[in-house]
């Protein structure tokens, strides 16, 4: 099997969303997709750097992934604590899918991007009696290491910190932005995006943003599935975007269900309560309807396993006993604690009718993290020059097959600095125009959105076999096969918008998924297969890199990769016709 490499034309798939023709534009040196902790790390040093920057972000700058972050930020802080037992901790929770440089970049580099982050603003609880920062423990560290603030509020508090240090920069920003596609000048390097601006303000309807350097940190994919803890936002826009240019994405098999949500219903949909691994980390319990601990037994760590195995602990007893959800209990902690520590959950879980200072909170695994992504190097490039990914919507490497806890936010910060730091070391380039690609592909209607959730919720969630993966791609493939033949033979394709596009983003980020996880035939990490439940090193300890086809465009390439390490984004391809799986 050949290396993945940039294994596309320069002027990438020539997919593009209908969508119409920019009536604005902006110039800039750099523009950042997205306003988390990614996304304003990386603006705020580019600027720094000299370099002109815009924001772009689909809601408020403030309405991100990230301030919905409770559990906190991990690095080696703590005294005994060392980036080596970091590393290891993660190595291990990426079940052997880690890329190990990208891992030791991470632990090594973290604790001085904490503390970069800290002088920008963000305040952490430290303690009364010493005034260190506290630090607790989440699903698969074995010391505490996890920096929170607000007790439970840690991403509102980053974001409010780097919201503000943006302002006070004055760097330009675009709120109530789609960002629709990459333009390319001729030769395929990046030269802006196009962007939908819903609502009043400075800028209206499609515009462009023209700039040699775009980068993307447009966090998860969260709303693939009914239920999710991912605000609405989270609709795979950059992972869909950069396919459509001709980027790869790797490992987006391994999507991350969390194992504690609150439970509201068999049939909740859309953005669920989480619960975070913090409560287990200060002591709380999983039980059954019987109150029995039944993650004792399977772990050392029991409720602090890593949390595909906590997750796969629940659904096995939810499975036994036929019950829809498990229960989290923290009442010992008293009613002193859960005010002080974890105001926010106390307060979402009285405002459904549960008190957890008196009764067990119901929980059940939800759709929470995608591991992979945009595959870049370790400087964040992709294989489209001058396109950059950071944050959720980035594979990096170092969340390999589960990512272990409170590593996102970290993640998306070192490599936002390196990202910054690599666009402010070069020398200032300019662009040539976007060069204008018809679009090809179809919209789907703007109901096709639950279509998706629901097909990918039956047949891709936490339990997946090949029957259920092969009923959600034939699902798929027909929600696509409709629209492209009611495009080709009648030139008709919904009506161009907010929601067709983001139902179309939705399904091609879905097909991506299920591609790939019907391709691998093990259970790995957080990838669980009912009909291949044990690990298989020999035949699947390797990526598989997927991308839009250049010459076909109803086509998938999945690409496993030789081994475990993870390939360089500008080797070629070794043959022009490497293994694939065309889909």
């Amino acid at each position: 099997m050949s290396t993945p490499g940039r294994g596309i034309g320069s002027g990438g798939t020539g997919i593009r969303l209908h969508a119409p023709a920019p009536g604005w534009s902006v110039e800039a040196d750099v523009v950042v997709v997205g306003s988390g902790v990614a996304g304003l790390t990386a603006a705020l040093r580019c600027a720094a750097g000299g370099r002109r920057t815009v924001v772009v972000t689909k809601a408020r700058l403030d309405d991100g992934s990230t301030r919905w972050a409770q559990g906190g930020i991990a690095a080696a802080l703590g005294e005994g604590d060392t980036p080596e037992q970091h590393l290891d901790d993660t190595l291990v929770a990426g079940a052997g899918l880690c890329d190990e440089e990208a891992v030791r970049l991470l632990v090594t580099e973290g604790p001085d991007a904490v503390r970069r982050l800290m002088a920008t603003g963000a305040v952490f609880d430290t303690s009364a009696a010493t005034g260190e920062i506290e630090l607790t423990r989440e699903g698969g560290h074995h010391r505490r290491r996890i920096a929170h603030a607000g007790g439970d509020a840690t991403g509102a508090e980053i974001s409010r910190a780097l919201v503000e240090a943006v302002q006070a920069a004055g760097i330009q920003t675009v709120e109530n932005a789609l960002v629709l596609d990459l333009l390319q000048d001729a030769e395929g390097r990046t030269a802006g995006v196009t962007l939908h601006v819903m609502g009043e303000g400075q800028h209206d309807g499609v515009g462009a943003v023209h700039a040699p350097a775009v980068i993307l940190a447009t966090g998860g994919m969260g709303q693939v599935f009914s239920a999710t803890t991912n605000p609405s936002v989270s609709t795979g826009d950059g992972v869909a975007l950069a396919l459509r240019a001709g980027a790869e994405v790797s490992d987006l098999e391994f999507v991350q269900f969390h194992p504690t949500v609150l439970f509201l219903g068999a049939d909740a949909e859309g953005q669920q309560p989480l619960v975070s691994e913090a409560v287990r980390g200060e002591g709380a319990y999983l039980v059954d309807a019987d109150g029995v601990r039944f993650m004792a037994g399977q772990h050392e760590l029991a409720e602090l396993a890593p949390r595909d195995i906590v997750a796969k602990g629940i659904m096995r007893r939810m499975q036994e006993q036929g019950a829809q959800h498990m229960y989290l209990d923290a009442r010992h902690f008293g009613a002193e604690m859960w005010e002080q520590r974890f105001p926010t959950i106390l307060a979402a879980c009285r405002a459904h009718g549960i008190d957890p200072v008196t009764e067990p909170v119901p929980v059940a695994p939800a759709a929470h993290y995608a591991s992979g992504g945009v595959r870049t190097d370790l400087h964040g490039r992709t294989t489209v020059p001058g396109l950059y990914a950071c944050g959720e919507v980035a594979c990096t490497g170092v969340h390999g097959a589960n990512r272990l806890a409170s590593n996102s936010l970290l993640e998306g910060l070192v490599f936002a600095e390196r990202i910054a730091d690599d666009i402010v070391t070069q020398a200032r380039s300019g662009t040539g125009p976007g060069i204008p690609v018809p679009a090809t592909g179809p919209l789907q209607p703007a109901g096709a959105r639950y279509e998706v959730q629901r097909i990918m919720t039956d047949g891709a969630g936490v339990l997946r076999s090949a029957a259920s993966l092969r009923r959600a791609a034939e699902a798929l493939e027909g929600l696509y096969t409709t629209a492209l033949n009611d495009l080709e033979a009648h030139g008709k394709t919904a009506e161009p918008g907010v929601d067709t596009w983001e139902a179309t983003n939705l399904l091609c980020v879905a097909r991506v998924l299920v591609a790939a996880a019907e391709r691998r035939v093990e259970t790995r990490g957080c990838h669980w297969r009912e009909d291949h439940p044990d690990r298989d090193d020999a035949a699947w300890r390797r990526h598989l890199v997927v991308r839009l086809s250049a010459t076909e465009k109803r086509a998938l390439v999945v690409t496993p990769t030789d081994s475990a390490d993870f390939p360089s984004v500008r080797v070629p391809l070794n043959s022009p016709n490497p293994p694939s799986l065309e889909k």
